[in-house]
């Protein structure tokens, strides 16, 4: 007989990580996975950019800066074992103008508080030794970020966690949640399992399934759509790595960017742009249900009043390739509208407090038996393994030393 069951709510790459945790320390526990899609990682894990961050952009002291730091060299090390894609094709965060130099004197200072290993200043003559087509005043160059294929890697972790003897049962949405005093029962379709422990991590539908269980309203999911721009072949070999803006601090998103991936091919992207479903990968893509959830939340009623200018910029950008790469161009002046076309699209489930705040750190709350990740935007990916160690520190008890 298993020493516990312990149900984990989600098969992402968070919630994999978190179940190949449990299973790695925990052996005799009986381990499921329940996800309501028929297959794993399809919202989040597989439509972002396959970005490996380096810890460059978060508070020092978060839970952001801390787990970043320590999944980078998790994940670098599970992907040479598991012989995963994996490369260390480095990063430019560039100013394109003096008047970006003091956002970029604090995102370098932050950095150094979070140590991001082999960073370095650059004049306008190192971005061009480094991005050859690259414009910009000066730069910080971050060696070590990475690219990867995050869709893959939760892939392997489901496989480790099936080897382990744990189980992932797909097509397995879950409609009801009730503690009682041994644990949780959890309702998927007709079966009724009884867990020992959960761990919520649904992404873009944290907070309804925290609701289920118990937890407070806030915060709320807004989920934003994320479009990319694919470079024609042709201009593809103008970008050697990673070219990024530098961010707007009001905002958690770090700017449209040039990314090359694994597969050798270069994309421009993404924006957020305020998506009328949870599923809304397409604009066309409407669920009532969704967007009265949105449009409800006092918290977006005030972030919508301060930030209304930048929306509707988002929004002509998502209809205008123009519009859309006039931004980008900033940077690679010879990657124009001409030179792209459209390419997917993903949707980041972001957390809103009920005063407008967008929720900047991961968020992980305790709820009795339940552990409940009501927030995991990026670098939750480049994280997962360090997230899953954290989250299973929580769940034996181990709450002061999770960080150390």
């Amino acid at each position: 007989m298993a020493d516990r069951v312990v149900v984990v709510v989600g098969a992402g790459i968070v919630g994999l990580a978190v179940a190949r945790e449990i299973g790695r320390r925990h052996p005799g526990d009986r381990v499921v996975v329940l996800e309501k899609e028929d297959r794993v990682a399809v919202h989040q894990t597989g439509h972002n950019s396959g970005v490996v961050h380096a810890g460059i952009y978060y508070q020092p002291g978060s839970l952001k800066a801390v787990l970043c730091a320590r999944g980078r060299g998790m994940l670098r090390d599970y992907c040479a074992e598991r012989g995963l894609p994996y490369e260390e094709c480095g990063k430019l965060v560039v100013a394109v103008d003096n008047e970006e130099m003091g956002r970029l004197d604090v995102l370098e200072a932050r950095a150094g508080q979070n140590a991001v290993p082999g960073l370095r200043r650059v004049d306008s003559a190192g971005i061009r030794d480094i991005e050859p087509f690259a414009a910009g005043v000066a730069a910080l160059y971050s060696p070590y970020t990475a690219i990867t294929d995050f869709r893959r890697v939760a892939e392997a972790f489901a496989a480790d966690v099936v080897a382990a003897g744990g189980e992932v049962w797909t097509s397995s949405p879950v409609h009801r949640i009730t503690r009682i005093a041994s644990g949780a029962e959890l309702g998927t379709g007709e079966q009724v399992l009884r867990a020992d422990q959960v761990v919520l991590c649904p992404g873009l539908h944290a907070d309804t399934v925290a609701g289920m269980a118990g937890a407070e309203s806030g915060p709320r999911i807004i989920p934003f759509r994320g479009e990319y721009m694919n470079v024609a072949p042709r201009k593809a070999g103008l970008v050697r790595g990673l070219v990024y803006p530098v961010p707007d601090p009001r905002y958690p998103f770090l700017g449209v960017h040039f990314t090359r991936r694994v597969s050798g091919t270069v994309e421009v992207g993404p924006n957020a742009v305020l998506a009328f479903a949870r599923d809304g990968y397409r604009r066309s893509r409407v669920s009532p249900r969704d967007l009265a959830s949105t449009v409800s939340w006092p918290g977006f009623r005030r972030m919508a009043r301060q930030h209304w200018r930048t929306g509707i910029e988002e929004m002509y950008g998502s209809v205008s390739t123009a519009a859309y790469m006039r931004k980008a161009q900033r940077y690679i002046p010879e990657i124009g509208a001409a030179d792209v076309v459209r390419g997917g699209a993903g949707v980041r489930a972001q957390a809103l407090d009920a005063d407008g705040t967008l929720v900047d750190d991961f968020r992980i709350d305790r709820l009795g038996p339940i552990t409940a990740v009501r927030n995991a935007p990026s670098p939750a990916a480049t994280s997962a393994l360090a997230i899953a160690g954290y989250v299973v520190d929580v769940i034996d008890g181990q709450d002061e030393g999770a960080l150390r």
